[in-house]
């Protein structure tokens, strides 16, 4: 969680936005914001428990004493975007798409619950308690939305206007852009992801190049990712790279017939393969297979973790010259050994 020597940081982008940014940006780590008005400020997300997210309001109050919190939007219905609704006091409002509403109903706080305490086979059972073992899930309600729309809806924050523009489905089925334009700042939500791999939950990929196009094409000068550090547009165009290449490669094998899973452990992810987190490549080549062929059925998240974890596990006999017994033949082929992070990583 929010270490000593490493917490969570309130940047400035400009007078009206400021941007959260917890120390990682590996599961359940997302960036956050903040737009202040005259009369209001927005919230931008909120943290992936309760503790995370008083945490989170507390560093943004010297923020929001003039401009008092009136509005949240949730950028997508993944739960690090959402779960510290409830913490938010009764008069804000909270919007979100009409889609990401919909996907948050059945992706409740108690369902990541229930996935770290079951007792599934190794190692998916290891991978999932060291990605979300450290979060509070059962010391966290449910608030959803009070308001959703469709297409773009435009606030007024007395004076200082603000965009969302819906641009889902992508990375799930309800994403959308924060768009200030008077402070040349957009928040992407999961739309982009800096140092950290993305991970494609529906789809169609080009929806999410999309996506990435109308970031660009917003021309801002200040772009606050759903995680990872704050970036300019070239970090726009990697995740783009990224999502061509996998997209390229994985096409090559489908046309080859062979296994999604087989696919992705095959794929070379080249200048990609340093970002946080490359075994969620299993899943965005699992989604790429159902483009390709729609009556092929979508593989459930469950499967999708453990494909994960195995990929994550091989990786690492393989960086550690560890054999699936458990022995060890030596280091890897660069002489160095991996160390598994024990913060709650995978």
């Amino acid at each position: 969680m929010e270490g000593p020597g490493n917490p969570a940081k309130v940047r400035a982008l400009t007078d009206q936005v400021h941007a959260y940014l917890p120390p990682d940006g590996g599961w359940g780590w997302a960036n956050s914001g903040l737009v202040r008005g005259a009369e209001a400020s927005l919230l931008v997300d909120t943290s992936f428990d309760a503790r995370l997210t008083h945490a989170m309001l507390d560093a943004l109050r010297p923020l929001t004493e003039e401009a008092p919190l009136r509005l949240a939007v949730n950028t997508h219905g993944d739960g690090d975007h959402w779960y510290g609704n409830h913490v938010l006091p009764s008069s804000v409002d909270i919007v979100a798409t009409s889609a990401a509403a919909t996907e948050m109903r059945g992706l409740t706080p108690d369902v990541l619950a229930n996935l770290v305490q079951a007792e599934l086979p190794r190692p998916t059972r290891d991978y999932v308690r060291r990605a979300f073992g450290a979060f509070a899930f059962a010391d966290t309600g449910v608030r959803l939305p009070t308001d959703t729309f469709t297409g773009r809806l435009n606030l007024d924050l007395g004076g200082t206007t603000v965009d969302l523009l819906e641009v889902g489905p992508a990375h799930t089925s309800g994403d959308l852009l924060v768009h200030v334009p008077a402070s040349d700042t957009v928040f992407t939500g999961d739309i982009l992801f800096v140092g950290v791999t993305p991970i494609m939950w529906d789809g169609p990929i080009d929806n999410w190049i999309a996506a990435l196009d109308r970031v660009l094409g917003l021309q801002p000068k200040h772009i606050v990712p759903g995680h990872g550090p704050l970036t300019d547009a070239a970090g726009v165009v990697a995740v783009r790279s990224y999502l061509e290449h996998v997209r390229r490669e994985t096409r090559e094998r489908f046309d080859h017939g062979m296994p999604p899973e087989e696919a992705a452990a095959d794929i070379d992810l080249g200048e990609f393969a340093h970002w946080l987190l490359p075994e969620r490549v299993v899943v965005t080549v699992d989604r790429l297979y159902h483009e390709f062929d729609p009556d092929r059925p979508l593989t459930g998240k469950i499967a999708m973790f453990d494909a994960m974890a195995r990929y994550d596990a091989s990786r690492f006999r393989r960086a550690t010259g560890t054999a699936a017994d458990g022995s060890t033949g030596g280091s890897g082929p660069s002489g160095t050994v991996a160390v598994r992070p024990q913060d709650g990583r995978p």
